[in-house]
């Protein structure tokens, strides 16, 4: 396993100036975690609205058309197709 000399470099720096246990934990975030955009019921209604029939015209669902369908069902305030993407892969 290799690392690049500028996270040596940091390491060892972090050692000196804050410590052996701040060398040996994880820096902290600077930012906290963004919130979830579809908690377990917008989930399980995208699923559902997944299983369901496609809008006229449409011989199947694509990720624009969910995310538009779950934004105008009011399922969340703003979902994009990536976020449709993931919360459908993690499903199979």
């Amino acid at each position: 396993m290799s690392c690049h000399r500028n996270t040596v470099a940091n390491l060892r720096q972090r050692l000196v100036e804050q410590g052996l246990e701040a060398a040996l934990g994880r820096k902290p975030s600077k930012t906290p975690p963004r919130p979830r955009i579809c908690d377990g019921e917008a989930e399980a209604k995208l699923i559902a609205l997944r299983c369901g029939k496609p809008p006229a015209g449409q011989a199947r669902w694509t990720l624009r058309l969910l995310a538009d369908q779950a934004v105008e069902l009011e399922i969340g305030p703003a979902i994009s197709h990536e976020t449709v993407r993931q919360t459908l892969k993690k499903t199979n």
